[in-house]
């Protein structure tokens, strides 16, 4: 199962990332674009994979890093209990 949002949290795409407000303590996560696009992509039903090629894509990086910087992302906003799967 894809990771998703938890419903309290509000996005807004900024020039910068997205800015992610969390409702239930009013405390706000700023994402800047490679972590924003790693977290649209697996939210919306991509997986690892699909996220580090889309990285490749956009982003001058190797794909060992384009998978570490997946996998960092994915775990931060879980630790952070701002995604769920």
């Amino acid at each position: 199962m894809s990771p998703r949002l938890h419903p309290d949290l509000t996005t807004a795409d900024t020039e910068y990332g997205t800015v992610l407000l969390d409702q239930r303590d009013g405390r706000y996560w700023q994402l800047n674009p490679s972590a924003a696009l790693i977290m649209r992509i697996l939210t919306e039903g991509g997986d690892r994979d699909r996220a580090a090629d889309t990285l490749l894509d956009a982003f001058d990086v190797d794909r060992d890093r384009a998978l570490r910087d997946v996998d960092a992302v994915l775990a931060e906003l879980t630790a952070a209990g701002l995604v769920v799967s």
